[in-house]
């Protein structure tokens, strides 16, 4: 299993930061739905779940799926949810992986740290492509993704 954590301080209270995290935003900030690897960008996401209000897009039991330009099975499911503090979800597809965002006042913003905890497919396959290659470049991702949430939520 791998395990990705990056954190970053963004000029803007929690409050603003958890209206980006529903995953009908997750095109905006995540590089790794953008790109996902080469094996299949996707071109929306959509809730599978009711969505009365925008507060039900991150409630615990929400779900989407990712709807994807070439053959890509993406599901996600919100896992656990504390309003403007923390949001698990649950990713399943190709790979599936446990998603937990936090977030903590810091100064006069947010510290917001991201946490992916992965498990590749195909065994010792999967094992090694992670170390030669997927590892590094889901690094690389998670760092695009946090400046995109600076970038976008620094604007406002």
């Amino acid at each position: 299993m791998g395990r990705i954590e990056k954190s970053i301080e963004i000029r803007a209270p929690p409050e603003k930061v958890w209206e980006m995290l529903a995953f009908d935003r997750l095109l905006e900030l995540e590089e790794g739905y953008k790109h996902d690897l080469k094996s299949g960008d996707l071109k929306s996401v959509e809730y599978t779940s009711e969505v009365r209000t925008p507060k039900d897009k991150l409630r615990v039991g929400a779900s989407a799926h990712g709807i994807p330009r070439k053959p890509l099975e993406l599901n996600l499911e919100i896992t656990e949810s504390l309003e403007n503090e923390k949001l698990t979800y649950r990713l399943s597809g190709w790979a599936r992986a446990l998603v937990t965002y936090t977030l903590e006042l810091a100064g006069k913003g947010s510290k917001f740290t991201y946490v992916t905890d992965y498990e590749m497919p195909w065994s010792i396959a999967g094992k090694i492509l992670d170390r030669l290659y997927f590892h590094r470049a889901m690094e690389k991702m998670g760092e695009r993704s946090l400046e995109n949430l600076k970038s976008i939520l620094e604007k406002k």
